[in-house]
């Protein structure tokens, strides 16, 4: 699985806003999560559905988005 496969864009989830797996967990979240300081270790611990892989696909999307 490509690993952007992993960001969900649902209009029945976080109004449609880039979730993980249609989780309602966006993108956003977890980017300002990391960048507040958390670790990823934090993160798997405090949401158990998250798995490394999401993480970095927020990354990534994060990345791509930067280039528009």
């Amino acid at each position: 699985m490509e690993v952007l496969n992993r960001i969900t864009l649902n209009p029945e989830v976080c109004n449609g806003r880039p979730t993980v797996r249609n989780q309602q967990l966006t993108v956003s979240q977890i980017l300002e999560l990391l960048a507040g300081g958390k670790s990823t270790d934090e993160l798997l611990s405090q949401f158990p559905f998250l798995e490394a892989e999401d993480i970095q696909a927020c990354l990534m999307y994060a990345a791509r988005m930067a280039n528009f």
